[in-house]
């Protein structure tokens, strides 16, 4: 394992910096900042990073087959165009609790976009519960709501042959399999597939390899898993230099990079000093699996 190597490829002090998307086109790693408000894009290439700004929180971003962006703002799903920093409404959730924002999102195989809500949050982690739902928003704009009572909708991704859905709801320290139907969409038989320990503590983003296991970062945890969804066993834990540590994605030319997200919210001053790429870009090379590349939203 000592071929393992961490980089922070850009340390932008984001103060949530979350969902991590590798756009191949750009040969960039697309992300957000939560509460900085910004949709940000680094490129592989300048390794400059980019930002625009938004006016509410933006908490995911996905690619859309029609070109540019999708993301989640507020409560709203939304398209983003790059070049002229342009941004429309889409539709909107969750219009009865004007305290809740979107959080985690991600595009199914079919081209589907899946996110949830949560209460906004009073400090990291404290936050009035049971408001989230999620959702899905279909290629044609219609909105399907799958179920409520969430407490910090994150991390989601599908199995590789496409039947299973796995989603984190971070309050409730485990990562859930469903079964999914990618005909409809649908989702049912949720069960409990790995309960996280407690130096792991919160589980956040997460993402699948072309091996069929899962990598899930944990938030004041400071690292990354990877878990067998079939046996819900942990394979591996990768330290990271910084503790809130928020989601990832594989990237790169052929996918062999992993991309974490990371935060600074909620530290003080003499937190941040001893972890001064607090809210950076990490990249991890050496762990000897491959992602799958990033689904675009259909619509």
């Amino acid at each position: 394992m000592s071929s393992i190597r961490i980089e922070c490829v850009a340390s932008e002090g984001y103060g949530i910096g979350e969902s991590p998307v590798w756009d191949e086109e750009e040969s960039a790693l697309l992300c957000v900042d939560i509460t900085g408000r910004k949709v940000c894009r680094w490129s592989s290439v300048t390794k400059q990073a980019q930002a625009i700004s938004v006016d509410a929180p933006v908490s995911s971003v996905a690619l859309r087959k029609s070109g540019d962006y999708i993301i989640t703002l507020g409560t709203r799903f939304a398209a983003l165009k790059w070049k002229e920093q342009l941004v429309t409404t889409i539709t909107q959730v969750d219009k009865d609790k004007p305290n809740n924002r979107f959080n985690d999102g991600k595009v199914d195989p079919a081209g589907r976009y899946f996110a949830g809500t949560m209460a906004e949050e009073i400090r990291p982690a404290v936050l009035e519960r049971h408001q989230g739902s999620l959702y899905t928003l279909f290629s044609d704009l219609s909105v399907v709501k799958h179920f409520d009572q969430v407490d910090i909708s994150n991390g989601l991704d599908w199995s590789l042959d496409h039947k299973t859905f796995f989603y984190i709801d971070s309050l409730s320290y485990s990562v859930d399999a469903f079964d999914y139907d990618l005909q409809t969409g649908k989702i049912g038989n949720r069960r409990s597939i790995y309960k996280l320990e407690k130096e792991e503590s919160i589980p956040d983003g997460m993402c699948i390899d072309t091996e069929g296991k899962l990598w899930v970062a944990c938030y004041n945890g400071g690292r990354v898993i990877r878990l067998d969804p079939e046996t819900g066993k942990r394979l591996q834990t990768v330290k990271l230099p910084v503790d809130k540590t928020t989601s990832c994605c594989f990237g790169g030319k052929d996918y062999s990079e992993m991309y974490v997200t990371s935060a600074s919210d909620g530290m003080d001053k003499e937190w941040l000093s001893r972890q001064p790429q607090a809210g950076g870009i990490f990249k991890i090379t050496g762990l000897g699996v491959k992602g799958v590349p990033p689904y675009p939203f259909a619509g």
